[in-house]
């Protein structure tokens, strides 16, 4: 295919793109040479949505005009801030209300939900991760481990792929759970691995998982916003994310929750407990005795960050506004796939250049990595100062994230243009 039938291509696509209107909706940084950049960092930061300013400003002048009264009073009610995020983040994820919270940050909790979901006895201690999970991951799972007496080394079991291979098979997941058996406690896995960008079949490693009597849950880091998600009916046990990725949420934004209906009304289970999980009806009862709020809000600890949720509420406007989940997935697996079909015209061998996230679009988001065997960080560096903002990951892996409220096919007509200059 020659660059002009590409280029071509490219504006028909960007002509005919129901999401086109929405990339005005954002700030896009500006390049080398004072245009927009073609920006391929969702997977890190998404952009600012034009929004998140006046969102935020709202409660700024709530605080200025009404101080504590805020809580109570409109046109913010800080009380109940939080409950507005839920019917949205329900959509987001495929859950139901009763499921999700928006609280906290990612890692903090993931410690939550692990100290109610993993729960090791003498004989069953086992907990299931993926190799090379982003090191947030590796680090509360070891200390999960350490919290109990256990050695992590004994306690965590790693998957890695077959030799010669990039990603994980799911019948490799399987018969490893399978192996595990009774000595399985919990599974905890990436939706999306933040390395190759691989997405994970959620419904059969749960499946596999409660076979076995295991808890499954996910880090959605990389899969909220990305994926079309359906915990509820994929029978997920437990889930976290955060939102300044594709949710671009901002910087240190917010964290969603996710916990299966079936553990709604279990105030039995070991949690670490806070004033704001407690029994809404009774809580300024200030009165001992922990008693959870059904569902996934029992798991809250503090009242609600209100600025970083109204900058997260904007963003969710958004993703409802675009159609939700499944609209924007149908644009990001066009955009891959225009993506992966520039770097295969390039005609470059693997041992130069290799696509290493699964060609399968139902195994992958909208994150192509590619592994740069020769000159690679000058690849990067070359991109850059074509205006192109994508990510470095050591050793010698590009990850390029075309999202699709954001990003054009000319945005990505630019990375094959740059491409095809820097082999010639």
């Amino acid at each position: 295919m020659t660059a002009t039938a590409t280029a071509t291509s490219a504006a028909h696509l960007d002509a005919t793109d129901p999401l086109a209107t929405f990339r005005q909706e954002f700030h896009l940084p500006p390049g080398p040479n004072g245009q927009p950049c073609a920006y391929f960092c969702g997977n890190s930061l998404g952009l600012m949505p034009k929004a998140a300013r006046a969102a935020a400003e709202q409660e700024f002048e709530t605080w200025e005009r009404l101080g504590v009264e805020g809580h109570f009073h409109a046109p913010s009610f800080w009380m109940h801030f939080h409950d507005t995020l839920t019917e949205a983040t329900a959509r987001l994820v495929g859950a139901k209300p009763l499921e999700v919270v928006v609280m906290n940050n990612l890692t903090v909790n993931l410690h939550l939900l692990l100290v109610s979901f993993y729960r090791p006895t003498a004989t069953r201690y086992k907990i299931l991760m993926e190799g090379g999970a982003f090191p947030s991951d590796q680090y509360a799972i070891e200390s999960q481990a350490r919290l109990h007496n256990l050695n992590p080394d004994d306690a965590i079991v790693e998957l890695v792929p077959r030799p010669g291979e990039h990603t994980l098979r799911t019948e490799d997941i399987e018969a490893k759970i399978a192996e595990l058996g009774d000595s399985l406690a919990t599974v905890l896995i990436g939706g999306v691995n933040y390395y190759t960008g691989q997405a994970f079949d959620m419904a059969a490693i749960a499946k596999a998982g409660h076979a076995v009597g295991a808890y499954v849950g996910f880090d959605l880091a990389h899969a909220a916003g990305n994926l079309h998600l359906q915990l509820h009916d994929w029978d997920v046990d437990f889930a976290c994310w955060c939102t300044y990725k594709y949710l671009n949420s901002g910087p240190g934004g917010t964290s969603g929750v996710f916990v299966h209906e079936r553990f709604a009304n279990r105030p039995d289970l070991v949690r670490l407990a806070g004033w704001w999980g407690h029994d809404a009806t009774v809580r300024f009862q200030m009165k001992k005795g922990f008693r959870p709020m059904p569902g996934a809000a029992g798991w809250q600890l503090s009242n609600a960050q209100i600025f970083p949720m109204a900058i997260h509420r904007a963003s969710l406007d958004i993703v409802d506004r675009a159609g939700g989940m499944a609209v924007l997935r149908r644009k990001s697996e066009q955009l891959t796939a225009h993506l992966e079909r520039l770097i295969h015209n390039l005609g470059l061998p693997i041992n130069k250049l290799e696509i290493i996230t699964p060609t399968d679009p139902a195994q992958r988001g909208c994150q192509l990595s590619v592994l740069v065997h020769e000159r690679g960080r000058e690849l990067f560096d070359f991109l850059a100062a074509q205006g192109i903002i994508a990510d470095w990951r050591e050793p010698n892996v590009i990850r390029l994230a075309p999202v699709p409220l954001y990003n054009s096919f000319d945005d990505v007509e630019r990375v094959g243009h740059a491409l095809t200059r820097f082999f010639q």
